[in-house]
C-alpha cells in the first residue's frame, strides 16, 4: 500500500489509515506505573489489557504487569460491577499492592459502568488506595489517557492541610521516558529545588537486572508524596497536553499555583524550565548546568552547516512535537510538516505561531490525522529527514529518507528508556542522532568523488 501511495492529499472523514496515536488506556497504564507499589487495573476485556501490556513491554523491554476485570459476554450485557469488585478483592489478596489504579476501556465506557460507585461499594483493605480514571479508547489518544490518570491522582489523593506551611514544588514531567524523568530530577536537584515529581517511572520500567524479579520495584512516587502535593508552593507542569489537567486540578482543589511549560527539549525550552525553577525557589544557576549549556551551544555552531535549510517532517505526540519543532528551527532546519493524531486546536495555534515567527509560510501543521496522510504530503513535498516513532520506518524506507526515532512507541531500537532527550544533555543526544542520520544517508547516496573522510 505504501509503495502505491500517491502524492495527492484528499481529506478523509470516514476512516483513519495507520493512526498517529493509540488508545487512552495505554497512557493511563504508563502513568499508573509511576506510583510506588501500584498495580494498574484495566476495567474491560482481557484482550484489551493484554494489548496494552504487550505494547508497553515491547517499548520498554521490561515486564509490564497489570490486572483486568476480564469481561465476558455476561459483563457486556449486565455491566462489569461484579467483575471489578471481585477483581479488586483478588488483586489485594494475591498481589498485595499499595495502590490499584483503575482505567476504563471502550467496552466499560459504552456500557456505562459507574466505576466510582463500584469502588465505594468494594471492601478495600485498610491502608490501601484505589484511584480511577475514565479513559474511553474511542476519544483522545494515549496522551489523553496519561493526562486523565495524572488528574485522577490529584482528584483521589492530593489534599491541602490547613495551617501547614506551603513548601516545595510539584513537577509533572509529562508523557516522557523514564530517562527523561531522571534527567529532570537531576536538574532540579542541582538547582537545590525541593520537589515532588509525579508520576515517576524512572526506577520502575528502566530497572537494572539483578537476577531477582520484583513485581513492585523501588521506584515510583508514593501515595504520601502525592497527598502532600496539595501543600506545595507551585506546580510546574511540563507539556500542556499531558500535564495541564492535573496542574489545574491541583489549583482548583488545593490552591497550588500552576505553571504550564513546554517539555524541556532543546535549548530554549530547557532555559525556560531552569529559569522558572530558579524564579520559584531562588538560588543561582548551577555551574555544571552552565557548562553543559555551553557545550550544547558549541555543538550547535559546529554542525550548523549540515542542518541549515534541511527540510524535516515530524509526527507523534503533541507535547514532544511542540518542543522539537522549536528546536529544529533553532538548528536552522525547516519543519515543513508537523502532524499529530491527538486532538487539540491549541496545538495548531502554537505550532503555527512558531512558523509565523520563523517566516515559514508554506509549512503545515495538522491534528487528528494519520500516517497515510503524512506519507501523501511527503510524496508531494519531499523532505530530507523524518522525526517520529517506529511506525515512520515504513515511510522512510519507501521514500528513501532517514528517520530519527523520537517519542512513543519505539519498538525496533534500544536505549530510548535509558538516554534522555530533555535538558542540555538530551539536546546534545538529539543533535548527535540527527547528524548521524543525515550524514549516514549522504555517505550511502553520494557520488564516489563526494565520498569524504572528514565531513
Amino acid at each position: 500500500m505504501l509503495d502505491e501511495t500517491k502524492g495527492l492529499y484528499k481529506k478523509r472523514t470516514g476512516l483513519k489509515i495507520n493512526p498517529a496515536k493509540t488508545c487512552q488506556p495505554i497512557g493511563a497504564m504508563y502513568a499508573a506505573l509511576g506510583i510506588h507499589k501500584c498495580l494498574p487495573h484495566s476495567h474491560g476485556s482481557q484482550g484489551c489489557c493484554s494489548y496494552h501490556r504487550m505494547h508497553l513491554t515491547r517499548h520498554y523491554r521490561d515486564p509490564i504487569v497489570a490486572s483486568t476485570s476480564s469481561f465476558t459476554e455476561g459483563a457486556c450485557v449486565f455491566g462489569g460491577k461484579s467483575n471489578l469488585k471481585k477483581g479488586l478483592e483478588n488483586v489485594f489478596h494475591i498481589y498485595n499492592p499499595d495502590v490499584v489504579a483503575v482505567n476504563t476501556t471502550c467496552l466499560s465506557e459504552t456500557i456505562g459502568d459507574d466505576v466510582g460507585e463500584i469502588i465505594k461499594s468494594t471492601d478495600v483493605p485498610e491502608g490501601k488506595t484505589v484511584i480511577f480514571a475514565n479513559t474511553p479508547s474511542y476519544a483522545g489518544s494515549h496522551v489523553t489517557g496519561f493526562s486523565n490518570m495524572c488528574k485522577a491522582m490529584v482528584t483521589h489523593v492530593s489534599e491541602k492541610k490547613e495551617g501547614k506551611k506551603a513548601k516545595g514544588i510539584n513537577i509533572l514531567p509529562g508523557y516522557v521516558e523514564p530517562s527523561d524523568m531522571m534527567e529532570i530530577k537531576r536538574i532540579a536537584t542541582l538547582l537545590n529545588v525541593p520537589f515532588t515529581m509525579f508520576p515517576d517511572t524512572s526506577n520502575v520500567v528502566a530497572t537494572p537486572n539483578t537476577g531477582n524479579y520484583s513485581m513492585y520495584p523501588e521506584g515510583g512516587t508514593t501515595i504520601k508524596e502525592i497527598r502532600r502535593a496539595g501543600n506545595a508552593i507551585a506546580t510546574v507542569a511540563l507539556g500542556s497536553f499531558s500535564s495541564e489537567a492535573a496542574a489545574y486540578e491541583l489549583e482548583k482543589k488545593c490552591e497550588v499555583v500552576p505553571y504550564i511549560m513546554k517539555e524541556p527539549i532543546g535549548i530554549k525550552a530547557t532555559d525556560a524550565f531552569i529559569m522558572k525553577l530558579l524564579e520559584l525557589n531562588g538560588g543561582n544557576m548551577d555551574a555544571s548546568l552552565e557548562f553543559e549549556r555551553g557545550q550544547l551551544v558549541d555543538v550547535m555552531v559546529d554542525v550548523h552547516n549540515h542542518y541549515h535549510g534541511k527540510k524535516v517532517a515530524l509526527f507523534g505526540d503533541p507535547d514532544i512535537l511542540i518542543a522539537m519543532t522549536e528546536f529544529v528551527i533553532d538548528l536552522g532546519m525547516i519543519p515543513t510538516l508537523v502532524l499529530t493524531g491527538t486532538p487539540g486546536k491549541a496545538f495548531v495555534a502554537e505550532i503555527q505561531d512558531m512558523f509565523d515567527q520563523a517566516g515559514l509560510a508554506e509549512s503545515q501543521v495538522m491534528i487528528e490525522e494519520d500516517l497515510f496522510t503524512f506519507h501523501q504530503l511527503i510524496k508531494a513535498s519531499p523532505v530530507d529527514l523524518i522525526i517520529g516513532n517506529t511506525y515512520g520506518k515504513y515511510i522512510a524506507r519507501a521514500e528513501q529518507v532517514p528517520l530519527v526515532r523520537m517519542g512513543w512507541p519505539i519498538l525496533d531500537r534500544v536505549g530510548h528508556s535509558y538516554f534522555p532527550v530533555v535538558g542540555y544533555k538530551g539536546a546534545l543526544r538529539i543533535i548527535e542522532k540527527i547528524t548521524t542520520a543525515l550524514l549516514d544517508h549522504y555517505d550511502q547516496t553520494c557520488e564516489e568523488e563526494d565520498f569524504e573522510l572528514v565531513m
